[in-house]
């Protein structure tokens, strides 16, 4: 028997959307590989000597959106949908999905900045420090450690609940008042909260470069098991030990 046509339009309407995340998501993963086979390789893999300070800003930007886009999109489909079927009903519908994207982006955007001057600092202080350059493995198990050890933080925790409950998070913040201004706010707290569950591997990631996608795999697929699964809040605990023994095998080897 073929469903009654007010219920076929949801379901419609929803494998739409949730098709065009998955397309956006490997159009991104697509285009950071070709990216890392390019001449322009070095701008991903964040290199001190690429280029002019403001070019090599806007261009690590631009690698770092594609790169949130093709790891952390998916992890986030649920609540898009969720929130898509939300305002279904509204005038614009799509504008405001696109809003909460954009707010998310933005979000994720501007923690991409900040790590990217706390790199140039970094090299600045390798550069200066004789001592510092012969030793860049306290770097990569300061990193490793400070993301293990972020795994136990119960502000991580809150920040997880946060992102593994997207029917919850939508219908605290949606009030359908000023529709434009609460979607982009919706998604700028979507993002800050997975920025508050993941900036520890996202600076893992950051250090290994954003163009092995071999890595990005793997953080992608932990992250969305994490917040998306029921058992996923399981991998929290053996993944935070994962990297503080890395961190000390980082220093020790």
């Amino acid at each position: 028997m073929f469903a009654p046509a007010h219920l076929r339009a949801p379901r419609r309407d929803r494998a739409i959307l949730g098709g065009s995340l998955v397309g956006l998501a490997g159009a991104a993963w697509l285009a950071l590989w070709l990216w890392g086979t390019s001449p322009y390789a070095g701008y991903l893999h964040h290199d001190g000597d690429v280029g002019p300070l403001a070019a090599g800003a806007l261009l690590f930007a631009a690698g770092w959106v594609l790169m949130i886009v093709a790891m952390m999109l998916p992890s986030s489909v649920p609540l898009v949908l969720t929130f898509g079927a939300l305002v279904r009903r509204r005038r614009r519908p799509g504008l405001l999905v696109a809003l909460l994207l954009i707010g998310y982006l933005a979000a994720w955007t501007g923690f991409g900045l900040a790590a990217w001057v706390a790199d140039r600092a970094i090299h600045a202080a390798v550069d200066a420090l004789p001592w510092l350059a012969a030793h860049p493995e306290l770097i990569l198990g300061a990193t490793l450690l400070g993301a293990g050890l972020w795994q136990f933080s119960p502000l991580r925790d809150r920040c997880l609940d946060e992102c593994r409950s997207p029917m919850g998070f939508v219908i605290h913040r949606w009030r359908g008042v000023s529709e434009a201004r609460e979607s982009i706010a919706m998604g700028i707290a979507h993002g800050a909260f997975c920025v508050g569950c993941c900036w520890s591997l996202m600076l893992v990631m950051f250090g290994v470069g954003l163009a092995n996608v071999a890595a990005m795999l793997a953080l992608g697929g932990l992250t969305a098991i994490e917040k998306n699964l029921p058992w996923g809040r399981r991998l929290t605990r053996p993944l935070g030990m994962g990297l503080v023994l890395a961190a000390v095998y980082a220093v020790a080897a």
